[in-house]
């Protein structure tokens, strides 16, 4: 047996940081199915959502959100997916017909989207992440796995899920949960857990009111991040059990982890461990489920140094986009000069005599004259036109904005007729503006 260096595990505890070995793509990711969950709404997202699902959200210019978690299992080498979809997910499961249908069946590889159809009765939908997973059990037996994955559809990170597959089959464990270390003040949104000095979880509190800190470390706690590792069996197992348990919210966090953690071998795995980075990046996860933190990471991807590098060749982040001819930008008058600095723009853009900067521009974008945008997303197919000037606001896709608009310089002027958060970011979709159907899009 390969020694615990080689498997992932390391010699320090699980708080401390190091060195991650190279990638691990073996016959333990080949063994793997992995199970995506991607049905939530992502309702703290508000009207971003009302049309589709989280992780199918765009995301830095040309991505939706959940390409960052396939990404990392195609690139990891766990090529039999699984993904689980519920709320509103037309516009996502287009995404993945369009995107994720490379993987080669000959070759036992796929991608399968599996939407809920009321499996285990006629009554109920999907009703919490266990039970998401319990009506794919017919699905994952016949995969023939020896370790099931299970996986959250909507943040953004790169991880090598082979590190984290081989510390769980070094240690023995039944179960393992990956963590990352969060500020404590932020640890009551997350799963938060205890461990020993061999990474063995000792508590583990769902969305806790008092989270516990690290050892050593007041201000920082071990948090969830809904990634998990089951030996097949024993997920069949501990599934079957909280299915028959009628006081159970079915629901890994509040009911089978720390069922788990009581009785059975469980384990934490740092994401330190696991995280593909380049030279000197940070590890880098982020949960964007608001619209403070979504503007928030997408700005992170544009900065001279971005903790979350793009454009890293190591660990591609894989999608589908429309063909597009490039992003053009015209005129170079003194007072109508078309240009964008420490922005990102995508193909079909046009900036006519407009400036754009500190922004995150998706594709077919068209910015007319004499326009200003600044620290704004600016999601696909939008028109501003002339004299409009837009700052920390997110645009949702096809806004038509008409000449002379302006978002995001009077907070009260801009609640009556759009969402603004407490940090002051302004949310801007059609139906604000008058230009769609409710409920149609």
């Amino acid at each position: 047996m390969a020694s615990e260096q080689e498997m992932g595990v390391g010699e320090r505890g699980v708080g401390e940081r190091r060195v991650p070995p190279p990638r691990f793509v073996s016959q333990l990711t080949r063994n793997t199915f992995a199970l995506i969950l991607a049905g939530g709404r992502g309702s703290r997202l508000h009207e971003l959502t009302d049309f589709r699902a989280k992780p199918a959200v765009p995301f830095g210019g040309k991505f939706r959100i959940i390409d960052f978690t396939l990404s990392n299992c195609v690139n990891s080498g766990v090529r039999r997916v699984g993904v689980a979809t519920q709320y509103k997910a037309q516009s996502l499961i287009r995404h993945l017909q369009l995107g994720w249908s490379f993987l080669d069946g000959r070759l036992n590889e796929f991608i399968e989207i599996m939407p809920a159809q009321q499996q285990s009765d006629e009554v109920h939908w999907y009703q919490g992440t266990a039970d998401a997973v319990f009506q794919n059990l017919r699905e994952i037996r016949h995969a023939r796995p020896e370790y099931v994955l299970i996986l959250s559809g909507d943040h953004i990170y790169r991880m090598d899920y082979g590190r984290v597959l081989a510390a769980h089959v070094a240690r023995q464990a039944d179960l393992t949960v990956a963590c990352a270390e969060v500020p404590l003040a932020e640890a009551s949104a997350f799963g938060v857990m205890s461990v020993d000095e061999e990474g063995r979880v000792l508590e583990f509190a769902e969305k806790t009111a008092q989270p516990q800190h690290m050892p050593g470390d007041p201000a920082r706690a071990l948090a969830s991040m809904g990634i998990y590792v089951f030996n097949t069996n024993f997920l069949f197992e501990q599934l079957l059990r909280d299915a028959g348990d009628p006081k159970s919210n079915h629901d890994f966090g509040k009911d089978v982890i720390p069922y788990c953690v009581k009785h059975y071998r469980t384990y934490a795995q740092n994401f330190a461990d696991s995280c593909v980075t380049e030279p000197g990046e940070p590890a880098y996860w982020r949960d964007v489920g608001t619209l403070d933190a979504y503007w928030a990471a997408n700005m992170d991807l544009i900065q001279v140094t971005p903790d979350f590098n793009l454009y890293s060749d190591n660990w591609p982040i894989w999608t589908w986009q429309p063909q597009t001819p490039p992003a053009k930008f015209v005129f170079d008058d003194d007072t109508r000069r078309g240009m964008a600095v420490d922005s990102m723009v995508s193909g079909g853009s046009i900036i006519s005599g407009a400036t754009v900067r500190g922004s995150v521009l998706f594709s077919g974008v068209h910015v007319h004259s004499y326009a200003t945008i600044e620290d704004s997303i600016v999601l696909s197919n939008v028109h501003v036109g002339r004299h409009c000037v837009l700052k920390k606001c997110i645009i949702d896709k096809k806004c038509v904005l008409p000449d002379g608009t302006v978002i995001g310089l009077d907070p009260e002027q801009d609640k009556k007729r759009f969402r603004v958060t407490d940090s002051g970011i302004t949310l801007v979709t059609k139906e604000m503006l008058g230009q769609g159907l409710k409920g149609i899009r």
